[in-house]
């Protein structure tokens, strides 16, 4: 379980340095490309979407210690390709537990989903486990962060542009209750726009 305290704090703390010069926005976090941990790229022939939104997501799976991130990403990008016939993973980023970010689906391409609303427009990160019943590691949350604030200046994006799935659809709990929380609280875009003036 991660009190909120803690979240607020171990994120802030980093963040308060010294003075320095004029911010220029966040650097792009580290993310594995889509070639190193195995995956068929996809070659994207539409012209790119324009982002507008980012919209976070859990998996909704309980997510075991020792779980290989690697075989469930291609597991589900073959799942997604063959059996769904989505043109590739629904999400364009997969944070792992230990807060890695796994590139998924290119971020010009829309996402997919299985509930009502329209993800044209949306960036989609997807953080691994189910947050009905687990919480989101501190790890997952910085990366979360450190992701979200990165798509936001590259967009021109603000923390109001922030959502979740289940502000978009009434079919679903996503991304759960412990993620949700932040997002209601307003504790994970005051972590964003921190990052944001850092």
């Amino acid at each position: 379980m991660i009190p909120r305290r803690t979240f607020c704090g171990a994120l802030a703390a980093p963040l308060l340095g010294g003075c320095a010069a004029a911010p220029r926005g966040p650097a792009m976090p580290d993310i594995v490309p889509v070639a190193a941990w195995g995956g068929k790229p996809l070659a994207a022939t539409a012209p790119p979407q324009t982002i507008t939104e980012v919209t976070l997501h859990h998996q909704g799976e309980i997510w075991e210690d020792g779980r290989d991130v690697v075989a469930y990403l291609r597991h589900l990008q073959q799942w997604s390709r063959d059996t769904k016939h989505w043109v590739d993973i629904p999400y364009h980023y997969v944070i792992a537990r230990e807060g890695r970010i796994y590139a998924a689906r290119p971020l010009g391409v829309p996402g997919d989903t299985n509930t009502e609303y329209d993800p044209r427009g949306h960036a989609l990160p997807m953080l691994v486990g189910n947050f009905e019943e687990q919480f989101p590691t501190d790890a997952q949350l910085r990366s979360a962060v450190d992701l979200t604030a990165w798509l936001l200046h590259s967009h021109g994006l603000t923390v109001a542009q922030i959502g979740s799935h289940r502000g978009f659809s009434r079919q679903t709990v996503c991304p759960g209750a412990h993620f949700q929380a932040l997002l209601d609280d307003g504790s994970f875009q005051r972590a964003v726009a921190a990052r944001l003036r850092a």
